[in-house]
């Protein structure tokens, strides 16, 4: 099994951890030979497969991209404020635990209505200090939050309720130092996932992780910002994934499998003909029905 001591710290829709092991199984013989000094992950997400291939490999540099802002915010601050960081969220979590069950709840609901409320002042393309605070409260927020999923309603606010955890780890200072370290090779990018375009070349190793094409009507978890990812985009998706492959670069890039609710959708299948695609298994790990969260599987498509 793969092991890193760099782990997401958040809980992330989508996170990739359980599938760490079979990516590191398709990579391409050239990354371990040093050969692609580059890694580009166009949507970052929690990071799980960023923080354990920087670990692994001696990349020269990193790029990793996402379109949700608060994301990119609390990982700029990680990087380059781990300390101030640690210590607000430390704040926070005192508060937090000082009170008893009905206080933490209250205490949950104040800061994200404060989380809510001061957004249109966060002006998430140039750092100002208040981005400290901002993430703190999104570590908070996500790990005290129901089943620990970020979604957005369409003012853009966040509207997850209250996860009623018994004791949750708000702060964990050593993975935050640990992640810290691994991201300042890294430049983090807020944008579309075509914006990676001129950082990619035969010189990089890409890693596509975009929201899942949903399984049926109640299982899409894509609405992370007020825009979501439809089959429109997954196929704007397959495009650039072609002219990446044009380039040059190693692609790898995961998804749902449409065939486990019907064995005749080849949508994907359709989408990257051209390609080499494996079925692997994996667990669904965020359903609000516990019964549904059982083994399927998921696609991994490669260029090599």
């Amino acid at each position: 099994m793969v092991e890193s001591s760099a782990k997401p710290f958040l809980k992330w829709a989508g996170g990739k951890t359980q599938l760490l092991e079979e990516f590191t199984k398709r990579i391409p013989p050239e990354l371990k030979e040093g050969k692609l000094p580059v890694f580009v992950e166009p949507f970052v997400g929690g990071g799980a497969v960023f923080f354990c291939f920087n670990s692994m490999f001696n990349f020269k540099e990193c790029h990793v991209y996402d379109i949700n802002e608060e994301l990119i915010l609390a990982y700029t601050v990680v990087k380059n404020k781990v300390e101030d960081l640690i210590d607000h969220t430390e704040s926070i979590s005192k508060e937090y635990f000082s009170k008893d069950e009905s206080g933490k709840k209250d205490y949950f609901y104040y800061i994200r209505d404060e989380f809510n409320r001061a957004k249109p002042s966060i002006n998430f393309h140039k750092y100002e200090k208040k981005w400290i605070e901002r993430a703190s409260q999104l570590i908070f927020l996500n790990k005290t939050c129901f089943n620990g999923l970020y979604r957005v309603n369409f003012q853009g606010e966040f509207n997850v309720p209250f996860g009623r955890y018994k004791n949750p780890k708000i702060l964990n200072e050593d993975l935050l130092r640990v992640d810290s370290q691994i991201l300042q090779n890294t430049t983090i990018h807020l944008g579309d996932f075509t914006d990676s375009h001129s950082k990619i070349s035969k010189k990089s190793f890409v890693y596509f992780d975009p929201p899942y094409r949903p399984l049926n009507k109640t299982s899409s978890f894509t609405q992370y910002s007020k825009g979501g990812f439809d089959d429109s985009e997954q196929k704007r998706l397959a495009e650039f994934f072609v002219k990446c492959d044009k380039k040059g670069a190693k692609l790898l890039l995961s998804n749902s499998d449409p065939k486990n609710i019907n064995p005749n959708d080849d949508f994907f299948d359709i989408l990257y003909s051209n390609y080499h695609i494996d079925r692997v298994p994996a667990k669904r790990v965020i359903n609000c029905n516990g019964t549904k969260r059982g083994e399927i599987q998921e696609i991994i498509v490669t260029n090599y």
